[in-house]
C-alpha cells in the first residue's frame, strides 16, 4: 500500500478539505504515511465524462475490488437535474467546453450526450465505491458526549394533527414481485404494447446465480387519486402539506413522483398552461422553483406566475424550505429529502414551517409505502411516551446491505415512465418470463438487483459486529413482501454458518423493528439494526439525529469484500447553506467530526496493510484527542464571533499534536511532535483571533460546484500563524 485517498467532493465538506487536509499530510507525513487525492466531485465527474478530466471516480471504483484500498469518502452531491443544470452552467461560465443539458434528446448526438449526463445525477459516486456492506454506529466518544450535553428532542403537543400519508396500494411495495435467479444468465426487459409493439427497454442484463431480481410498479392513476386526497385532507385538518422523497438516490422515479405532486398541487394552473410550460421546456419534475424561474421567458410568464400565486393561497399550507425566501416544499425535488427531513420533522415535534415561518403540525406524505411506516411508528411512539432524552437512551447501529448497488437505489438505469399500455416483462435468455406486470401509461416501472455474495457478507458482518458489542441484532425484513421474502431465505440459509450462539438475532417487519427499537432505547439499550440497503440511509438518519442531534457525527466504515477498506465521514449530506452561509459571511459551520472518526480506522487500515505501526499510534493519539475536542466543546458554533470549521480543525490538530507529543509507543513521533505542540499551545489565543477576523465579510472562493483551489485555499486557511507553524513543521 503506498497512500491513502482521500476524496474532493462537494459544496462544505469539499471546502473543509481544504483546511483540514493541510494538517492530516503534515502529521501523517511524519509516520511515513501518504495522501493522495482524487475528485470525484459532481464538476470533475461532468469534465470527466467530455475527456476535460481524469475519470477518477472510475478509478476509485476499480480500486475498491482490491485489498489495497483504503478510501476516505466525503459526502457528495447526488446531483438532481436542476443541480446538474446548475454545475454544468457554471462550468460554461469558468470556459469549460461542455454541452448543455439536453432535455429531450432527439438527434444521436444528443442522446449520446444525456447518457453521459445520466452518469452524473442521482447518486453516481456511491454505487461505485461502495464494494462492501455498511458499518455505521455512533463512536463512544460521541454517545457520552450527547448524553452529558443532551441536545433537545421536543414533544408532539396535545392532540397534534402530524401524520404520515402513504398509498398504501397500487404503489412500489404492493405491486412488487421478486425471484431468485437459478443459474447465470443475461436477461432483457420489454413492453408488450396493446398494439402488438414490442419494444425493448433494456437488455444485456448480466445477473449471477443466487441474485435476487425485483420488479415493480407504482400505478400513475392510483397516485394522482392519492395525491388528491392527500391534499384535501391536508386543507380540511388545516395542517402544512409535506412531501419526502429520496430524488437524489432515487434520481429517476422519485423525480417524476415528484412532479406529479407538484401538477397535483397547482391542478387548476397545469390544466389551463400545462402545455404551454411544457413546450417551453418547463418541467414540474424539476420543480416549482424551475418553472417560476423560466416563466421571464414567455410572453404571459406574469400572468402564469400569477395563476401560481393564486394557487399557494387557495390551496393547503405548504411547508417552506427556506420561508425568508419563498422557497417551498415542491420547489426543488433535491431539497425535501426524506431521510433528513422526518427525523427532523420529529425531533422538532411533529412540526414544519410554513410560509411565515411558524411552525405547525404537518401531513407528511411518503408517497410509496415501502418503508413509510417506519416514521408512522416512530410518531405514534412519541406521541404516546414523549421525546427520546439523548441523555439516558441507548443507540441503534446498523449494518446495512449495500453493495454492488444492492436493491432499490441500483434500480436507476431499470426504472422507466411508462409510454403507453400494455405488460412489461422481465425474460430469461431462453424467453421464459421470469416477472411481468400489466401496465398503464404513466405508469412508473423499475426493477433491482441484489446478488448473493453481498448478502452472504451482509449476514457475517451483523453476525460480527452482534458478537464484537454484545447486543442484539434485528433484521427489518417484512415477509409480505416480495423482495423481503426471497432475502429472509438467504438469511435462514447463511445464518446458521455461522456461531450465533448465544446472540439474539431476530427478524421483524420494518415497523415492528423500529417499534421494538425504541421500547429498548428508552430502557438505555442498544439494538442493531440489520438492514437493506435504503433503510441503512433512512436508519442512519433518523436515529442518530434523535440520539446526537445530528447524523454527521457517525462512524461509517465499508469493510470492502475484497480486503480492503471505504471510510466515510457520516452521514451528513453536503450542506449547501453552509456554502451560501460562508459566500456570505466567510463563516463556515460544517463539522468535520465526521472526518476526524473515518480518518482513525483508516490510519488503523493503513497500520494493518502497510506494517506501519507508526500509522497506529497516528490513529491512537487522533482517538484520543477527539475525545478532548467533544469535551472541550470545540465544533463550529452558530453565530460569527464564535469558532467555526476552521477555528475546529485548529483544536482538534493542537490536541492530536499534544497527544502525540506525550504518548510513550513511538519515542521518534514524540519527540517530532513536541515542538509543535508547544508552538500551536503558546499561539493558542493569536491563530484562534486570525482565524475569527476574517469573519462577517463576504469571500470569493470562485465557484460552487468548481471553485478556484487557490481562492478557496486561501479562505479556507486565513492563519498565517497556523500555516507558518505547519510549514515549518
Amino acid at each position: 500500500m503506498s497512500s491513502i485517498i482521500y476524496t474532493h467532493t462537494d459544496e462544505a465538506p469539499l471546502l473543509a478539505t481544504y483546511s483540514f487536509l493541510p494538517i492530516v499530510e503534515a502529521f501523517a507525513a511524519k509516520a511515513g504515511v501518504a495522501f493522495e487525492t482524487r475528485d470525484i466531485s459532481v464538476a470533475a465527474r461532468i469534465l470527466a465524462q467530455f475527456g476535460l478530466a481524469d475519470d477518477a471516480l472510475t478509478e476509485l471504483g476499480e480500486l475498491a475490488k482490491t485489498p489495497e484500498a483504503n478510501i476516505i469518502k466525503l459526502p457528495n452531491i447526488s446531483a438532481s437535474i436542476p443541480q446538474l443544470k446548475a454545475a454544468i452552467k457554471e462550468l460554461q461560465e469558468q470556459g469549460f467546453a461542455v454541452p448543455d443539458y439536453p432535455e429531450a434528446p432527439a438527434t444521436e448526438e444528443e442522446k449520446e450526450i444525456r447518457a453521459k449526463y445520466d452518469k452524473v445525477k442521482g447518486s453516481a459516486v456511491n454505487p461505485v465505491l461502495r464494494e462492501g456492506n455498511s458499518d455505521r454506529r455512533a463512536p463512544a466518544s460521541v454517545k457520552n458526549y450527547a448524553k452529558s450535553h443532551p441536545h433537545t428532542n421536543k414533544p408532539f403537543a396535545e392532540g397534534s394533527r402530524t401524520n404520515v400519508a402513504t398509498m398504501g396500494a397500487h404503489d412500489f411495495a404492493s405491486n412488487e414481485k421478486s425471484v431468485t435467479i437459478a443459474a447465470d444468465d443475461t436477461l432483457s426487459i420489454v413492453l408488450e404494447t396493446e398494439a402488438g409493439e414490442t419494444v425493448v427497454l433494456k437488455e444485456g442484463l448480466k445477473v449471477l446465480a443466487g441474485e435476487i431480481v425485483d420488479a415493480t410498479k407504482m400505478e400513475a392513476d392510483h397516485l394522482q387519486a392519492f395525491l388528491r386526497n392527500a391534499l384535501a385532507k391536508a386543507k380540511a385538518d388545516d395542517v402544512l402539506f409535506s412531501v419526502h422523497l429520496k430524488a437524489t438516490m432515487m434520481k429517476v422515479s422519485d423525480p417524476i413522483i415528484f412532479g406529479h405532486v407538484v401538477k397535483a398541487y397547482f391542478a387548476d394552473v397545469f390544466a389551463q398552461y400545462g402545455d404551454q410550460l411544457a413546450a417551453a421546456g418547463l418541467s414540474a419534475n424539476d420543480g416549482l422553483g424551475a418553472i417560476l424561474s423560466g416563466l421571464d421567458a414567455l410572453e404571459n410568464g406574469a400572468e402564469i406566475k400569477a395563476a401560481f400565486d393564486a394557487a399557494l393561497a387557495a390551496g393547503p399550507r405548504l411547508s417552506y424550505v427556506n420561508s425568508d425566501k419563498g422557497i417551498t416544499n415542491l420547489h426543488v425535488p433535491s431539497d425535501v429529502i426524506v431521510d433528513a427531513s422526518m427525523p427532523a420533522l420529529v425531533r422538532n415535534g411533529g412540526r414544519l414551517w410554513g410560509v411565515d415561518g411558524g411552525e405547525d403540525d404537518t401531513l407528511a406524505v411518503i408517497p410509496d409505502s415501502s418503508y413509510a411506516g417506519v416514521y408512522q411508528a416512530v410518531i405514534e411512539d412519541v406521541k404516546e411516551n414523549g421525546p427520546l432524552d439523548p441523555a439516558t437512551i441507548g443507540t441503534v447501529p446498523n449494518v446495512g446491505l449495500m453493495a454492488q448497488a444492492a436493491e432499490e437505489y441500483g434500480s436507476h438505469d431499470k426504472t422507466f415512465e411508462i409510454p403507453t399500455d400494455g405488460t412489461v416483462r422481465v425474460l430469461a435468455s431462453n424467453g421464459d418470463v421470469l416477472l411481468e406486470h400489466d401496465v398503464e401509461s404513466g405508469d412508473i416501472w423499475r426493477a433491482c438487483q441484489t446478488k448473493d455474495i453481498p448478502v452472504q457478507d451482509w449476514v457475517k458482518l451483523a453476525v460480527t459486529r452482534a458478537r464484537a458489542s454484545q447486543t442484539p441484532a434485528i433484521f427489518w425484513l417484512n415477509e409480505s413482501r416480495a423482495h423481503d421474502r426471497e432475502l429472509i431465505k438467504k438469511v435462514n440459509t447463511y445464518l446458521p454458518q455461522h456461531d450465533t450462539e448465544g446472540l439474539e438475532i431476530r427478524i421483524l417487519s420494518p415497523e415492528l423493528a423500529t417499534s421494538y427499537s425504541l421500547e429498548r432505547m428508552r430502557k438505555g439499550e442498544d439494538t442493531i439494526s440489520v438492514t437493506g440497503n435504503v433503510l441503512r440511509d433512512y436508519n442512519t438518519d433518523l436515529f442518530p439525529i434523535l440520539e446526537l442531534g445530528t447524523s454527521a457525527k457517525m462512524l461509517s466504515v465499508v469493510p470492502l469484500i475484497a480486503g480492503g477498506g471505504l471510510f466515510e465521514t457520516g452521514a451528513g449530506g453536503s450542506a449547501p447553506k453552509h456554502v451560501q452561509q460562508l459566500v456570505e459571511e466567510n463563516y463556515l459551520r460544517w463539522d468535520s467530526l465526521g472526518e476526524f472518526f473515518a480518518l482513525v480506522p483508516s490510519l488503523e487500515k493503513y497500520a494493518e496493510q502497510a506494517g506501519a505501526p507508526a500509522a497506529q499510534v497516528l490513529a491512537d493519539a487522533l482517538d484520543r484527542a477527539t475525545g478532548t475536542f467533544l469535551n472541550e466543546d470545540r465544533s463550529p458554533g452558530r453565530k460569527l464571533g464564535t469558532t467555526d470549521n476552521r477555528g475546529s480543525h485548529f483544536y482538534l490538530a493542537l490536541y492530536w499534536a499534544e497527544e502525540l507529543a506525550s504518548q510513550t509507543e513511538d519515542a521518534d513521533l514524540a519527540a517530532a511532535f513536541k515542538p509543535l505542540a508547544e508552538t500551536l499551545r503558546a499561539n493558542e489565543a493569536k491563530i484562534a483571533e486570525e482565524l475569527i477576523a476574517v469573519q462577517g465579510k463576504p469571500a470569493d472562493i470562485g465557484g460552487y460546484y468548481y471553485p478556484d483551489a487557490e481562492k478557496t485555499s486561501a479562505v479556507m486557511r486565513p492563519s498565517a500563524t497556523l500555516n507558518d507553524a505547519l510549514a515549518g513543521f
